[in-house]
């Protein structure tokens, strides 16, 4: 009987704890705010001609309206529900000046939401037949941009030696400097070199050439200075050893380098990407056969199109640029 109990008792218990860790997990799930995802693309039967929709307003409504978002420059828009939000159908209204109204019931999990936008009839992504046949032609589009680059003359060399004095086996007895193991006195000393004024190091090393070499300890100091410094210690627990310190030395030149690349261009749209060091970027393009540079500035402001930018994690940029009403690619 008693053992009956026990098992009673025990099963009890289990069912106990067990719902007791369900309630708590359950109640962490509760607490987590739901977010829904996703991307805006232009609505084409080319896989090659669904480029992002920046500026998209979003609206998602379950019961009630639960948040709005916009859309950045490449179409992603995150929406984070509020909290205690159970997962429910919910309904999306996409709305853009040069776009169809859109709208999309969805069922309010985290899946990742793609929504097709239509554009207008006077939309600037239509192909040029749609839009009664562009007069102006936009071809040969070149990007321009600079990137700075380092150039070294070659200056010469570094060349000094220096002595550390020092008596071998004699016993250290804790006061500093030591050997290594702190067994024996040792001399310490240093050199400094320096390369001039806008000169900078390369390769330096540190040997020793003479004495006894094998009791001894060279340290090569960091450069300082921007690499116009450079400084070596040795240690030396026997007879006086002699140090060769060398390096090269260069004189830096930054310059700016003019690099030329070649957007690809879908539609009505063109795009390209730069590297995030990249400066000064510009659009080269023949305008009804007339060769112009258009700078793009920090508005990315085009006479005959609408340019956006969106950053990636490794710090370069991409860029699309769709025609405005009345223009079109050759």
């Amino acid at each position: 009987m008693r053992a009956e109990i026990k098992a009673v008792i025990w099963s009890v218990l289990t069912v106990l704890v067990v719902g007791a860790v369900a309630a708590v997990l359950i109640g962490i799930h509760k607490r987590q705010r739901v977010t829904l995802s996703g991307a805006v693309i232009r609505e084409d039967s080319d896989p090659q001609k669904r480029q992002p929709i920046p500026d998209v307003q979003i609206t998602a409504t379950a019961e009630l309206t639960v948040g709005h978002v916009k859309s950045d420059a490449s179409g992603f828009f995150s929406l984070k529900l509020p909290k205690g939000f159970r997962r429910q159908p919910v309904t999306f209204e996409f709305q853009h000046s040069d776009y169809r109204e859109l709208i999309l019931h969805e069922s309010g999990g985290e899946e990742l939401y793609i929504a097709h936008m239509i554009p207008l009839a006077h939309g600037a992504d239509l192909a040029p037949d749609e839009s009664g046949g562009p007069k102006i032609v936009v071809s040969n589009v070149r990007v321009r941009y600079s990137t700075k680059t380092t150039a070294e003359a070659d200056v010469g060399s570094a060349v000094k030696t220096f002595q550390v004095g020092n008596l071998g086996n004699v016993p250290c007895h804790g006061q500093p400097p030591c050997s290594l193991d702190g067994r024996w006195k040792a001399g310490i000393d240093a050199r400094s070199l320096d390369a001039g004024d806008g000169n900078e190091f390369r390769n330096a090393r540190a040997s020793c050439i003479a004495g006894p070499c094998p009791f001894t300890k060279i340290e090569l100091g960091e450069l300082t200075h921007g690499g116009r410094t450079l400084t070596v210690s040795a240690r030396d627990w026997s007879d006086t050893a002699t140090f060769l310190v060398e390096a090269e030395v260069v004189h830096p030149m930054v310059s700016n380098l003019v690099r030329q690349s070649f957007p690809v261009v879908f539609g009505q749209a063109l795009s390209f990407s730069l590297p995030g060091a990249a400066e000064g970027p510009s659009i080269e393009a023949e305008i009804n056969g007339e060769d112009i540079v258009f700078p793009l500035g920090p508005n990315l402001f085009l006479s005959w199109a609408e340019c956006t930018a969106a950053g990636n994690k490794d710090q370069s940029r991409v860029y699309r640029c769709v025609l405005k009403p009345g223009y079109r690619f050759r």
